[in-house]
């Protein structure tokens, strides 16, 4: 089994009710899901998904309410069982763990972060975040330390000793996230870990997961139904609609070219700026430095603001080495393009 991604599901299927193989078959051979459900009363949660999560990106599944998001995410630690299909993590084969292998597994190799915090209401942040260390057997005095260097990463230095109902729920919501990162392992799920937040706060949180996945380089699987959300902070995006894989690809690639009307609703109105990568629109070739420069990687929106002190910006590689230019011109012109402006 080669480990080129950190997560792959094979084929995944779900169906929840008393007879599920019996199901499968039909729905193998062609029937629909919404026959099967209103005929037998089982509900397809996933279809046939595929799906592969590279190491060190940060992966989004969006859909809408009942797409199959919250379903597929907890099947990659086997929270669900699939009905059919394989699931692999850094190689191995999750569905033929032993019950204490996935214990093993659910301790030292992922992390879950969830959209209602899920914090024990009578412990403090620094027990909160101090829990999975508990659980794993740390004792105090490393795993208080540890807590704490989370808590000042979060940026709740000072809160140690406050408990869950004192905070925000973006404090909250930066708690869980310690939690998480404490474990200190290479896998994060976050399940809408965003979407109970309020819009400047959820905002800021955003900002501070691309901050610390800069910095951490962790593998993460991220649910929502924000597709601005899921521009701002993925890496590769994936679209399921009616528990089916029906788009995947770089945000850009989504949103400029949507595989169907359902892809063409969510991108509609959303903010190409967000989406589209210099990279994509550059002038190649070592221009040396404007006094400005901005990563392959960076968005239109990012570089934007840059055009009001400099006539063109710098792109760099993964090294800091100029490899192309772009200009206020190239990105008025390629935002016109896909806007369906005549430019």
């Amino acid at each position: 089994m080669s480990h080129q991604y950190k997560i792959e599901m094979r084929g995944v299927t779900k169906i929840f009710g008393p007879e599920p193989q019996a199901v499968l078959e039909k729905l193998q051979a062609g029937e629909s899901k919404d026959k099967l459900q209103a005929e037998t009363g089982h509900v397809i949660g996933l279809n046939n998904v595929s799906l592969q999560v590279a190491p060190g990106k940060l992966h989004v599944v969006m859909g809408l309410s009942g797409s199959g998001k919250s379903t597929l995410i907890r099947h990659v630690n086997r929270l669900i069982d699939p009905t059919s299909g394989e699931i692999f993590v850094d190689g191995q084969n999750v569905l033929e763990m032993s019950l204490d292998e996935l214990r093993t597994f659910r301790r030292t190799q992922i992390a879950m972060v969830f959209q209602r915090f899920g914090l024990l209401p009578h412990r403090s942040v620094l027990d909160n975040v101090a829990y999975g260390l508990e659980i794993r057997g740390i004792d105090k005095k490393e795993r208080k330390e540890i807590a704490e260097k989370w808590i000042a990463t979060v940026g709740l230095e000072g809160y140690e000793k406050s408990r869950p109902h004192q905070l925000s729920g973006g404090q909250q919501q930066r708690v869980g996230l310690a939690r998480a990162l404490a474990m200190d392992v290479d896998i994060l799920l976050m399940d809408e870990a965003f979407s109970a937040l309020d819009p400047l706060i959820r905002s800021g949180m955003q900002d501070e997961l691309l901050a610390l996945q800069k910095e951490l380089n962790k593998t993460i699987l991220f649910i929502t139904h924000d597709f601005d959300e899921a521009l701002k902070i993925g890496d590769q995006v994936t679209v399921l609609q009616d528990g089916a894989v029906i788009q995947s690809g770089r945000p850009e690639e989504v949103v400029l070219n949507p595989a169907n009307a359902h892809v063409e609703d969510f991108v509609r109105d959303v903010n190409r700026a967000r989406a589209i990568h210099v990279h994509t629109i550059m002038e190649r070739g070592d221009f040396g430095t404007s006094g400005a420069t901005v990563s392959a990687n960076a968005r239109c929106e990012d570089v934007l603001p840059l055009f009001a002190e400099h006539d063109w910006v710098g792109v760099t590689n993964a090294n800091d080495k100029v490899i192309g230019k772009v200009t206020a011109k190239q990105v008025i012109k390629a935002l016109a393009r896909h806007s369906g402006v005549s430019g």
